[in-house]
């Protein structure tokens, strides 16, 4: 099965790792990759281009199906092989519905992390405004601790419920991202506390980005 799958990826890229998790999780070890360097532009090559047309990653190939948006393919891999390793969208209506709701907030998350982290890449220096970079960041405060009070009142250390779920699938990888750029462990104790306790799920330390096993992270997001 794992043998007709390819994934392109970045090494430290939120939405390429959720791929990478679910493929473990679901048991489907030994798939094709090749890492790629968004610093050389390899994501822009021809090969790439064929499979994905915008030039990004995660590109993913089941077979003769392409699924290139991670949310995609996550929840293909879920469907595909629903009876194989982890279960990651419970079958409980109620359980479900969480599950559901903390994986597609989790976009909400990771938009406001990229709108921080890329303000001065894509606003023209002549165009920024110290004004706009302090609403960004305090936008993404706000959602930060919107998540540290989700795991206040959610028991069993998961982003819903007692279990690993295709919630943690999504929301890890920028969590994670999150503390590498220097989020406080003091201002949001549970966040931290999630963080470090699913380091060592076999799945998140067998994808763990190579890129951050080499460099050290930042301080960018001390003030958060």
């Amino acid at each position: 099965m794992a043998k007709d799958m390819t994934l392109w990826w970045g090494s430290g890229s939120p939405p390429c790792w959720r791929v990478m998790i679910a493929l473990e999780e679901k048991n489907l070890q030994g798939y094709n990759q090749k890492l790629l360097s968004f610093e050389k532009g390899e994501h822009k090559s021809k090969e790439v281009m064929d499979v994905n047309p915008r030039g990004q990653l995660p590109a993913f190939k089941c077979g003769d199906k392409i699924i290139n948006e991670s949310y995609g393919a996550c929840f293909f891999l879920e469907c595909e092989y629903k009876s194989q390793g982890t279960k990651l969208i419970p079958e409980n209506s109620s359980e479900k519905a969480l599950v559901l709701q903390r994986t597609f907030e989790g976009n909400t998350l990771h938009q406001k992390m990229v709108d921080v982290f890329m303000y001065n890449r894509r606003v023209p220096e002549n165009e920024r405004h110290e004004s706009a970079f302090k609403r960004l960041k305090e936008t993404l405060t706000g959602e930060v601790q919107m998540w540290e009070g989700y795991l206040q009142k959610t028991p069993g250390g998961f982003l819903a419920g007692k279990n690993f779920s295709m919630a943690d699938v999504i929301v890890y990888p920028s969590v994670a991202l999150l503390f590498r750029m220097g989020l406080s462990d003091k201002r949001y104790p549970k966040l931290s506390e999630y963080h470090k306790n699913l380091k060592d799920r076999p799945s998140i330390k067998a994808t763990w980005p190579p890129l951050w096993k080499d460099t050290p992270g930042q301080d960018f997001l001390k003030d958060i």
